[in-house]
């Protein structure tokens, strides 16, 4: 199990050219010798079967690799895959994607969203499900929109949201022609407007600044979904979820779903002893061939939106500086990398060189340049001109040696092998680097959100729109209160106005074609300023027993909780 961060939520604009097919039989751009070419990768592997097929009743057992606390999807602590996976079968969201990243209303909550005014305003018209309510009884109504935009615009940086993507370009939302109409008028276009409001929070959550930081600190307060929450048990690491019945939409197959959180090489063995119906093996060869000699188990793999990549922090003393930070980058041997990432998984080896569109999306192109290039001699120049000198085999400068700080999970093989990797390699050209391993559950909160980290290793989860669901992760700080600035779930804290510019104006596009090359031309800045070092696209890899239906790897395809169950 990788430590994955999520970033976003669906959009549109881009639905029709980013559409993976079916079936993948090859890998776009350059970007990197591979293994050779992809065969027959799916779109998304889910074992899909009838609803009248799927047995009613049964128990779901999940694997989880990290225990949450923070359970506001929409902050930054909360913005987590692990997260998403819990609240996606309790949460409502307006849209939905199918296995080709095309767009449509989910009809639990939505009737009908459209544009229905481009000019001179873009204006968009939500209508309701008027059944749908939260689980403490209240409808959902349009004020549970507007509240959610005015917590998530940026105007209020007490609201630590993980971004403000689209929100930021809402003039107002107001009532339709009654409570179950919302009418979303934006100050400047917003191609991807369907990624909004995905997850819907109740307006209580999103009434102040201390509901919406504090409010679902281990708890989960209210639903709207499928299942209903049921308990936590800090002790064993559980979350329990169950069928509502009061939902008033197609009634959920299981029973129950009860999510385990255990370390890392624990989930596997869990798996194979039958303790868990389904874990996520991320790029772990070991477990993958461990499950696939598993009696009854299989592996689901599909591509995905998800990349694994290299971090550096900013505001680092010994990563302030672009010149290092390139040769850092420089210095990696990221094909080395993703070689001993990927072996034995059936996957091609091939680098990731865009922060947007992945190697089978229409509108990769490689942007990495010279800083993706694996070059030693030339990191060691880079350094020696920001002033920082051989001294012995560590360079030092102003009586200070370049030794940095590697922060992993405890319970993580990958991220432990890529450590070493990555400090032999900085080694070569006298960079000293600290393995600092810590617990699992502190990972993001406690080190890589607040900051204290030099360099670090995860996965980001995305979606099939590239700019509106990765643009907090490249988005310049914002000002708080007291002036400091705010990353939100910019991890890496590197960002510049114009980087925020030409993001903006590829998420403002409204034609594919320009919004692709718009895209590209925010990515080469990105590159630049040398925030996110991409390794590769990342496998969805999923263990799941054999009879479960409607769920393995999903790709770009939302998954319908209802429909998950065990076949007959």
């Amino acid at each position: 199990m990788t430590s994955i961060r999520c970033v976003g939520a669906l959009a549109t604009v881009l639905a029709v050219v980013l559409a993976v097919p079916p079936v993948l039989t090859g890998c776009g751009g350059g970007g990197g010798t591979g293994s050779g070419p992809i065969s027959a990768i799916k779109a998304y592997d889910v074992n899909p079967v009838a609803r009248d097929r799927v047995v009613d009743g049964g128990v779901l057992r999940w694997g989880l690799g990290e225990y949450p606390s923070n359970w506001n999807l929409n902050h930054v602590d909360g913005n987590l895959a692990t997260v998403k996976k819990v609240m996606d079968a309790l949460m409502p969201s307006p849209f939905r994607s199918d296995a080709k990243g095309q767009i449509s209303p989910n009809t639990d909550y939505l009737s009908a969203g459209r544009v229905t005014s481009d000019g001179p305003k873009q204006v968009v018209t939500l209508t309701l499900d008027p059944r749908a309510r939260w689980s403490d009884g209240t409808p959902i109504t349009w004020e549970d929109y507007r509240a959610q935009w005015q917590a998530m615009n940026g105007r209020n940086g007490d609201y630590r949201v993980a971004g403000t993507t689209g929100y930021q370009d809402i003039e107002k939302v107001t009532r339709g022609k009654d409570d179950h109409q919302v009418v979303v008028t934006f100050a400047k276009p917003f191609g991807d407007w369907q990624s909004l409001f995905a997850p819907l929070y109740p307006r209580s959550t999103n009434a102040t600044p201390e509901a919406f930081n504090n409010a679902w600190l281990n708890r989960i307060p209210v639903t709207a979904g499928p299942f209903r929450f049921v308990a936590f048990d800090p002790t064993a690491k559980t979350v329990t979820i169950a069928r509502d019945d009061r939902w008033w939409g197609e009634r959920a197959k299981l029973d129950q779903i009860i999510y385990r959180s255990l370390e890392s090489d624990a989930l596997v063995g869990a798996f194979s002893n039958g303790e868990l119906d389904t874990f996520d093996i991320g790029p772990s060869a070991p477990d993958y061939a461990r499950v696939k000699a598993t009696p009854g188990a299989i592996v689901r793999q599909a591509a995905g939106p998800d990349f694994r990549h290299i971090t550096m922090n900013g505001e680092s003393a010994l990563l302030s500086d672009q010149r290092v930070r390139r040769a850092v980058a420089m210095g990696i041997n990221r094909q080395a990398i993703a070689q001993s990432d990927l072996q034995g998984l059936d996957w091609p080896i091939v680098l990731l060189n865009n922060h947007f569109f992945m190697n089978t999306q229409e509108g990769y192109q490689d942007n990495a340049g010279e800083i993706g290039t694996y070059n030693p001699v030339q990191a060691g120049r880079e350094l020696d001109a920001a002033g920082w000198k051989l001294e012995g085999r560590i360079r030092r400068k102003d009586g200070r040696e370049l030794n940095l700080r590697f922060v992993l999970p405890s319970s993580l093989q990958l991220t432990k092998s890529e450590a070493e990797l990555v400090q032999d390699m900085l080694a070569q050209i006298g960079v000293g680097v600290t393995l600092q391993s810590v617990p699992t559950d502190d990972y993001f909160t406690k080190y890589i959100i607040p900051g204290n980290y030099d360099i670090t290793a995860f996965a980001y989860m995305g979606t099939p729109f590239p700019v509106s669901s990765a643009y907090g992760q490249y988005a310049d700080a914002t000002r708080r209160p007291d002036d400091t600035g705010q990353w939100n779930a910019n991890l890496g804290r590197i960002g510049s106005p114009q980087i925020d510019a030409a993001m903006n104006k590829a998420t403002a596009a409204l034609a594919p074609g320009r919004a692709i090359a718009d895209t590209n031309a925010a990515d080469k800045l990105i590159w630049q300023a040398v925030n996110v070092v991409t390794l590769y696209q990342r496998p969805q890899n999923v263990a799941v027993k054999s009879t479960v239906a409607n769920f393995g790897a999903r790709g770009f395809y939302d998954l319908r909780y209802q429909d998950i169950g065990f076949t007959r």
